[in-house]
């Protein structure tokens, strides 16, 4: 399994906007087989910082998510919402809780 966290901090501003667009993503991916989990998180002490966790079955369930329509389009408009580029960090799952 592959984890990402990726962190989005918005401009000044356009906090709603960004939050609104990565809530948007959601009912798309949940569609995605090779996707199995999709977090989105708002930092409780800047409420301009986004985190999503998201976890794929393998490398070729992560490569469908980027290779989507919708997320191309999210990829080619959010610039205009955020402060430099996502922080993107990748992790193995090696150990969980699950229920």
């Amino acid at each position: 399994m592959i984890v990402l966290i990726a962190t989005f901090q918005a401009k000044p501003g356009k906090e709603n906007v960004l939050e609104e667009k990565l809530k948007g993503l959601i009912p798309n991916v949940q569609g995605e087989d090779g996707t199995l989990m999709y977090i989105l998180n708002r930092s409780a002490s800047n409420s301009g910082e986004f985190v999503y966790y998201e976890m794929y079955k393998d490398k070729a369930s992560l490569d469908f998510h980027g290779s989507t329509p919708y997320f191309q389009d999210f990829i080619n408009t959010v610039g205009e919402l955020i402060v430099g580029n996502p922080q993107l960090n990748f992790y193995e799952d090696i150990a969980s809780i699950k229920r």
